[in-house]
C-alpha cells in the first residue's frame, strides 16, 4: 500500500501507475479538487489543454484501487514524519509541486510585496479565479509599463497576462467589450485591427521582460541531452523564433542580457529595478562592471522559477529539499520516500511532471515494491518510448534500493481506517465524481 502525496498531474499519474499492477494507493490532496497547477497555475485561456488534463487526473484518481483524500495538506494537517514512518505504508509518493516562488536575489525585496511587487504564482492564481463569482483572494491591478524578471514559460504567460488584461480594459474605456480567449488565440494586432485601431493608436506602453541571459538561452524549447553542437544551435534558433512570435502576437518587449541586481524605491513602495549588463560565458551569465541602468515601473513581477515549500520533517538546502538522490527524490532520513514531478524538477511543464513521475513510480513498482514483470503494458507502454532513457537511469541505481515487503492484511486493514476516519473529517462520504460534483463551483462546471 502506497500513500501519495498531491493529486494533480505527477501525483494522478503515480497513483495511476501503481493502481495498475494492483497497488493500493492513497491519494492525499491539499485541496478540494486535484487539479494543482492545471487549475491555479495554467491560464485560463488553456480550455482545451485543461479539459483534458481534468480527465486525464479524474481517470487516473477514480481507478479501482485509489482512494482519494480531499482538503488534507501534509505538514498542516497531518505530520511528514508520522506520515512515512508511522502509518505503516509501503512507500510514500511527493507530489505536491512546486507551490513557492523562488525569491526575487535583491535583499530586501520581499518587503515589498504587495507594495509594487508581485510574485507569479498568486499571479497567475488570481488571474485564472478573480473571474468566479465566489472568489474571495487578493485583488491586483493590472498597469500599463509593467516590468516582468524571468525567462522561460511561466514569465511568457505572466506576460501575456498583462498584455492581455492590459488590452481587454484599455478596449473597454472606449466601449468595446472583448472576449480574452479571442485576444489569446487571435493575437493583440488581429483583435484590434477589427476595431480600427493598431497598438501604436492605443496608446499603451506595454510590459517589458527582463532576462539575465540570451535571447536564444531561453528555455522555450528543451535542447535533449547529449544533443551535438549543430543540433543544440538548431534549438537556439528555435528557441528565439518562438519567443519573436510572442513577442508580435502580444505586443510585449524583451530586455535579454540584464540581471536586477537593486531596487528603486519611492514613497515606500517599489518604483522599478536596477538592471547591470550580463555576458554569457559557458552557459552562465556574468554581471559586466559598471554597466548598470534604472528601470522605473509601476508594477514589478517576479516569475524567476518556482520552489517547493518547506515541510516540517523535510530537510533544506537553500531553498530546495535536501535530497540523499534527487533523481528519485529520495530522502536521506526516510528510506520509503520517494519524490515526483514538480517539487524535484521545479518546472511548470506538464509533459516534464508526467515523465518525471513515470520514471519514478515504474522505479517504486518494479524494484522497490518487488512487483515488476518484465512487460510494458497499457499506458506504460505509450509513455515508454519517451521515458525510456530516464527508466534507463533509474534501472542502474535499482541494486541500492531495497525490496519491499507486502503488507499483511492487518496492517493495511489498520491504514484504511486512518484513511476512512480522514475522509470522513473533511465531509468525504461519496463517490469521487459525486465529490467532485460537490465542491466544484457553478461557474466552474
Amino acid at each position: 500500500m502506497v500513500a501519495v502525496v498531491g493529486g494533480a498531474t505527477a501525483g494522478a499519474e503515480a497513483a495511476g501507475l501503481l493502481a495498475a499492477r494492483g497497488v493500493t494507493t492513497v491519494v492525499f490532496e491539499q485541496n478540494p479538487r486535484p487539479y494543482g497547477k492545471i487549475e491555479d497555475g495554467l491560464p485560463r485561456w488553456h480550455v482545451k489543454l485543461r479539459k483534458k488534463e481534468y480527465d486525464t487526473i479524474n481517470a487516473r484518481l477514480e481507478r479501482p484501487g485509489v482512494h482519494f483524500v480531499p482538503n488534507t495538506k501534509i505538514g498542516r494537517d497531518l505530520d511528514f514524519a508520522d506520515l512515512a514512518t508511522g502509518w505503516g505504508f509501503s512507500a510514500v509518493v511527493l507530489a505536491h509541486g512546486a507551490w513557492r516562488d523562488r525569491p526575487l536575489p535583491i535583499e530586501g525585496a520581499d518587503q515589498y510585496v504587495g507594495k509594487g511587487l508581485l510574485y507569479q504564482n498568486p499571479f497567475i492564481y488570481w488571474f485564472n479565479h478573480f473571474t468566479e463569482r465566489g472568489y474571495q483572494g487578493p485583488q491586483y491591478d493590472i498597469v500599463d509599463g509593467a516590468i516582468v524578471v524571468g525567462g522561460g514559460l511561466a514569465s511568457i504567460d505572466v506576460m501575456k497576462v498583462l498584455q492581455l488584461e492590459g488590452v481587454r480594459r484599455a478596449l473597454a474605456e472606449q466601449g468595446v467589450d472583448e472576449d480574452m480567449e479571442k485576444l489569446e488565440t487571435e493575437g493583440i494586432p488581429a483583435v484590434l485591427a477589427e476595431h480600427g485601431l493598431s497598438w501604436d493608436k492605443l496608446g499603451l506602453q506595454g510590459a517589458t521582460l527582463f532576462y539575465r541571459r540570451r535571447l536564444e538561452d531561453m528555455p522555450l524549447a528543451e535542447i535533449p541531452e547529449g544533443a551535438d553542437a549543430e543540433r543544440a544551435q538548431k534549438f537556439e534558433v528555435t528557441r528565439r523564433k518562438i519567443l519573436e512570435k510572442a513577442m508580435q502576437k502580444y505586443c510585449f518587449a524583451v530586455s535579454p542580457l540584464r540581471a536586477p541586481v537593486a531596487l528603486l524605491v519611492e514613497g515606500g513602495r517599489l518604483a522599478g529595478l536596477r538592471f547591470q549588463r550580463t555576458r554569457v560565458e559557458n552557459g552562465v551569465a556574468v554581471l559586466v562592471d559598471g554597466a548598470v541602468e534604472d528601470v522605473h515601473a509601476p508594477l514589478v513581477v517576479s516569475s524567476i522559477g518556482s520552489i517547493p515549500e518547506p515541510m516540517a520533517g523535510i530537510p533544506m538546502k537553500d531553498v530546495l529539499y535536501q535530497w540523499a538522490d534527487q533523481q528519485l527524490g529520495r530522502l536521506a532520513d526516510y528510506d520509503r520516500v520517494f519524490s515526483v514531478g514538480n517539487v524535484v524538477t521545479g518546472k511548470g511543464n506538464i509533459i516534464a511532471s508526467r515523465r518525471h513521475s513515470v520514471s519514478v513510480s515504474t522505479h517504486v513498482i518494479e524494484q522497490f515494491l518487488g512487483l515488476g514483470n518484465g512487460k510494458h503494458e497499457g499506458e506504460e507502454g505509450v509513455l515508454a518510448t519517451t521515458t525510456s532513457a530516464v527508466r534507463a537511469q533509474t534501472t542502474r541505481i535499482a541494486d541500492d534500493v531495497i525490496g519491499g515487503t507486502p503488507l499483511d492484511p492487518a496492517a493495511a486493514a489498520a491504514i484504511m481506517v486512518k484513511v476512512r476516519a480522514r475522509q470522513e473529517a473533511v465531509g468525504y462520504t461519496c463517490s469521487y465524481r459525486e465529490w467532485l460534483e460537490r465542491v466544484t463551483p457553478p461557474d466552474l462546471a
